[in-house]
């Protein structure tokens, strides 16, 4: 499918270990990447879309954050720190997602 190619850019840069944050990532990035197809089909708006990201894909995204949190701890960053860091890459790939999105919506 030509709308993921992106995506497994950023699978290609995940962890490759057993970790959790690695499987965290790759979990949440391809349930994100399984909503863009079926959207398209759909021709479901850009709001309807963000929204069902949540929907979809939110234990993935609690999971992924966990981790992250869970690993930016154990090396000593702050609970705050640490929130923001999952902050950044859970809208990152969100961001990147919603991009591919109204890519290939357009006509």
């Amino acid at each position: 499918m030509f709308v993921t190619a992106p995506l497994m850019l950023l699978l290609a840069a995940a962890p490759q270990s057993g970790d959790a944050v690695g499987a965290g990532r790759k979990a949440y990035s391809e349930c994100l990447e399984k909503q863009i197809q079926p959207a398209l089909d759909k021709k479901v708006p850009l709001g309807d879309f963000q929204s069902s990201l949540k929907t979809q894909c939110g234990d993935k995204e609690a999971a992924f954050r966990a981790a992250i949190v869970a690993d930016d701890k154990s090396t000593g960053m702050s609970d705050k720190d640490a929130q923001s860091d999952a902050d950044d890459q859970i809208s990152e790939y969100k961001d990147k997602i919603v991009g591919e999105f109204e890519e290939y919506s357009k006509p």
